[in-house]
C-alpha cells in the first residue's frame, strides 16, 4: 500500500527558491502574521474575520506547529532571502494520509503582490508535495471571486472540481466555494521538478 514519505515529519523540510527560503513557522514570526491577518486587503478573498489580537497570531504559530508534530500538516514561513522577516506563509493545511491527498493555502504581504512571489512559492511546495512527501493529489479551497488565486491554479495545472452554492457562511451572508485539484501526472512533471532543501 503507497504511503506518504515518513522521513518529511522527523526534520522539518526547508525549501529553497530562487528568492525565497521556506521554513518552519516560529513563535518570533508571529507578529509579522499578525500584521497580515489583521489586513484587510490580505483578508479579502479568505472568509475570515481579521485578527484583532496579538495573541491570535501567537496561538495559530502553536497550532501550525503541533500539526506538523502531528503529521497533520505543513506550514511554512516565507523568507525573502534578502532580509529576515517573513512576508507570508503557506503550505499544506490538511493531510489526508490515506488517500495521500493534501489542501493547500496560503497569504502574503500586500507589499509582495504583483512580484509572482507566491507563484515561486507554490511551485516550491507543489512540487515538494508530489516529489518528496509523495502525494498523489492536491486540493486547493478558493472563493470563486479570488481571480488571482485562481489564475495561480490553473496555471499550474489545477483543474476545477466542484463549486458549492452558498457553502459558507460568512459576516451575514452566504458565500460560495470552488475546489481545485492537480493529479500527480506527466502533464505537469516538468514544472515541478524537485526544489532544493536544506
Amino acid at each position: 500500500m503507497a504511503t506518504l514519505n515518513p522521513s518529511v515529519f522527523r526534520a522539518f523540510p526547508i525549501l529553497h527558491t530562487r528568492r525565497l527560503l521556506l521554513r518552519d513557522i516560529r513563535l518570533a514570526d508571529a507578529r509579522a502574521i499578525f500584521q497580515m491577518r489583521s489586513d484587510g486587503r490580505v483578508n479579502q478573498f479568505i472568509a475570515r474575520p481579521a485578527m484583532d489580537d496579538p495573541a491570535s497570531a501567537e496561538a495559530l504559530v502553536e497550532r501550525t506547529r503541533e500539526a506538523y508534530s502531528n503529521r497533520q500538516a505543513i506550514g511554512w514561513a516565507g523568507i525573502w532571502k534578502d532580509g529576515q522577516q517573513i512576508i507570508g506563509t503557506c503550505g499544506f493545511n490538511q493531510i489526508d494520509h490515506p488517500n495521500l491527498r493534501a489542501e493547500i493555502g496560503g497569504e502574503l504581504a500586500t507589499d509582495y503582490w504583483g512580484q509572482r512571489v507566491a507563484l515561486e512559492a507554490l511551485i516550491a511546495i507543489v512540487g515538494f508535495g508530489l516529489t518528496t512527501l509523495g502525494l498523489h493529489s492536491i486540493e486547493a479551497k478558493v472563493l470563486p471571486s479570488n481571480r488571482s488565486a485562481i489564475y495561480l491554479l490553473e496555471y499550474l495545472g489545477f483543474r476545477k472540481e466542484a463549486h458549492f452554492h452558498d457553502r459558507i457562511h460568512f459576516q451575514e451572508d452566504f458565500l460560495d466555494m470552488a475546489v481545485y485539484s492537480l493529479i500527480k501526472g506527466k502533464e505537469n512533471a516538468s514544472l515541478f521538478m524537485p526544489v532544493s532543501e536544506g
